[in-house]
């Protein structure tokens, strides 16, 4: 039974419509939203609304950054890495991770946006495309590679009953384990008052991927890597079909690199531009940490090395390699806490007063997460490795234009197309150089040229041509 009694707490945080709400309930809908009060953290509550929300003041950067150091595409240390991370992903303490709390919506999509149809010519899932990827490197290996979903409560049931529908893509249902993330109450913008989703519901958003540690530990899916003997995470979001789920040059750099403690690293790619919407590795007070480009200031973001290059030019793709035991330490500290990130939103709400759901032509409220990245200045020792940003990052985030599905599909096919030229294979082009077709490579297939040269592929390509491989 919840514990009702502290919930006048809430009329003296400025919160008292929920309780004057709460009375116009009924029975178990009125027991449920009580209960649902009860559970909030009241005291961080009030702190929270004052901090964000009421008096919100931006977190100013550290005073001292410096362009976080990268190990480059062409770093020596990279080959010899490759058969260290065989050499543990062979050795089953390697896991996959991936954060899919997210839905469809802005790539107008009804549903968990791991379902979204993304392959470029089979429309193959992003959920498929991942599960794919695991497989491959499962055969290659010949181990069992274990997958961990961070779903949202807004879509876990239906990304659950997705893998079902499709029999977990031929991965082992075992293997595969789905958690939710945890929660946040949205706010109102201009009051701090917690906004309501339909009668008798909080409106509620999903509390960052920097929930995850927390969700992992709460779930017991900690537990369970360390059973499996799990050592490290490769973790990426779900938006990104070019993310490698099990990349051996990265997780041997992570597990072996002087430079690296083996607990949090990071993958960044060049910026196109100064301006371009990524969070940027940099260091501060000997601590490598990821700044938001909003956050940024922009003499430092415009700021140019000899050789007109950016300077602070490594931006963040949400790939990172993550130890197990680093995850336990951090989440065992009842210190451990991660800043909350404000985010104003249009959320729709139900007003109570007229009784009707409202949906706002302005942004009119106020989100808050967590996100991942903070827990960098935690590591003793933390490395960021470069990647290529066509092998590594087509984010599908909107409908058009950058960074959309179209963009993602253009991306596959390059990628597709490097890989068959590189094998020695004649690719059609146009005089822009732009692919004059559609190619798309199953990861069952390769998951890189040199995989590529080594399984069936066609000589040539024709121009227009739809090739699966």
């Amino acid at each position: 039974m919840a514990d009702l009694s502290r919930l006048d707490l809430l009329r003296t945080m400025g919160q008292g419509h929920l309780l004057d709400h709460a009375e116009t309930l009924t029975g178990s809908r009125k027991d449920r939203f009580l209960a649902e009060l009860a559970a909030l953290d009241l005291e961080e509550l009030g702190t929270l609304v004052d901090r964000y929300v009421r008096s919100y003041t931006p977190e100013m950067p550290p005073g001292s950054l410096s362009p976080a150091p990268v190990i480059g595409l062409e770093d020596p240390s990279r080959e010899p890495a490759r058969h260290t991370g065989e050499a543990l992903i062979r050795a089953g303490k390697v896991a996959c991770f991936t954060v899919a709390g997210g839905q469809g919506s802005r790539l107008g999509y009804d549903g968990p946006k791991g379902c979204f149809p993304t392959g470029c010519v089979t429309g193959k899932s992003l959920f498929q495309i991942f599960a794919e990827g695991i497989l491959g490197a499962q055969r290659r290996h010949e181990v069992v590679i274990p997958w961990y979903i961070m779903t949202s409560p807004l879509n876990h049931e239906a990304t659950v009953a997705f893998f079902a529908a499709n029999e977990h893509f031929g991965l082992d249902p075992t293997a595969v384990r789905f958690f939710p993330q945890g929660v946040m109450p949205s706010f109102d913008r201009q009051t701090g008052r917690i906004l309501l989703a339909g009668p008798g519901e909080l409106a509620t958003n999903p509390d960052g991927h920097g929930g995850a540690f927390k969700a992992l530990r709460v779930s017991g899916a900690l537990e369970d890597m360390k059973q499996r003997g799990v050592e490290h995470l490769s973790y990426f979001q779900v938006d990104n079909p070019h993310a490698k789920p099990v990349d051996a040059v990265f997780l041997g750099l992570h597990a072996s690199s002087p430079e690296s403690s083996g607990e949090f690293s990071s993958k960044m790619v060049p910026k196109t531009s100064w301006d371009e919407k990524v969070g940027v590795f940099c260091q501060a007070d000997g601590r490598t940490r990821v700044i938001e480009y909003s956050d940024l200031p922009e003499e430092l973001a415009k700021q140019t090395d000899e050789h007109g290059r950016l300077r602070f030019i490594a931006g963040s793709i949400a790939i990172h390699a993550i130890g197990v035991s680093f995850i336990g330490k951090v989440t065992g500290d009842a210190a451990f806490a991660l800043p909350f990130h404000r985010a104003i939103k249009k959320v729709p709400f139900f007003d109570p007063d007229s009784g009707r759901l409202v949906d706002p032509q302005e942004p009119n409220g106020v989100k808050l997460e967590k996100f991942i990245f903070d827990c960098i200045p935690m590591a003793e020792k933390s490395i960021v490795v470069e990647a290529d940003r066509v092998e590594e990052f087509a984010p599908v985030k909107n409908a058009t234009g950058n960074d959309s599905i179209e963009s993602s599909k253009r991306l596959q096919t390059e990628r597709a197309a490097r890989w068959l030229e590189k094998a020695g294979a004649s690719v059609p082009r146009r005089a822009d150089g732009t692919v004059d077709a559609t190619i798309e490579i199953s990861p069952l297939t390769a998951q890189n040229a040199e995989q590529l040269a080594e399984a069936d592929h066609p000589a040539s390509i024709s121009p227009g041509a739809e090739v699966v491989i």
